[in-house]
């Protein structure tokens, strides 16, 4: 099940690319792991979208998505994990367990492996937009997440990414996905544009998404 729209978009998107695609990927950590806390460990985690399989090094992708409308900050999320911090209501380390904590990366590796039969594959954190100056070297290259992505590469996927390379590599040849189609519409009817037509904006003050965004910070 496509939970949130970013995910719909993310899953059209790997279609576009020539990915077979699978969402909701569940695991937990084994019981029988040393550092098992049952009253932890027992509500499974996902991943949102695997697309799988595809040629070279890209063979099998695997997308979180942040469908956050502030946008991802890199920097405060990454400082968040490593001073044991809290985003978005939460511990940080729960929004990337599978990046932070090694018995569930494990739990997150043999799952990836049993539905794709791939031990390396691209992890990526799907975003609305990037904020700050952050990047995704520095977490690529910080100990914990590098130690658990185990060779495996790590980058951001922006909407910004995604509809710029829809809108490049569209032809007149009806698209098999969703945002592909409304891609070809949107270009055929002039309505794309080469700048941006709105910067980004916070929701409006009292409304009920500024509500629910003060909740989750």
């Amino acid at each position: 099940m496509k939970e949130d729209v970013l995910e719909q978009i993310v899953d059209d998107y790997l279609q576009f690319k020539g990915y077979f695609t699978t969402h909701n990927v569940r695991f937990r950590p084994d019981s029988k792991h040393p550092d098992y806390v049952a009253g932890q460990d027992l509500t499974t985690s996902d991943v949102d979208v695997v697309g799988y399989p595809s040629s070279g090094v890209d063979r099998v992708v695997v997308v979180t998505c942040k469908a956050w409308q502030r946008g991802f900050n890199p920097t405060t999320e990454l400082t968040a994990l490593r001073k044991g911090g809290t985003s978005h209501g939460k511990k940080a380390w729960h929004h990337f367990r599978e990046l932070w904590i090694p018995k569930w990366n494990q739990a997150f590796q043999s799952a990836i492996e049993k539905l794709t039969g791939e031990s390396t594959f691209t992890y990526r954190i799907a975003v609305t937009r990037l904020r700050g100056n952050g990047t995704a070297h520095a977490w690529a290259q910080d100990p914990t997440i590098k130690a658990n992505l185990g060779g495996c590469s790590f980058s951001f996927l922006t909407l910004e990414e995604m509809w710029a390379t829809m809108l490049a590599e569209l032809t007149t040849m009806p698209a098999a996905s969703e945002l592909g189609r409304l891609a070809q519409l949107l270009k055929a009817a002039g309505l794309t544009a080469p700048t941006v037509v709105a910067p980004p904006s916070t929701p409006a003050p009292g409304s009920d998404a500024a509500i629910v965004e003060e909740l989750e910070n």
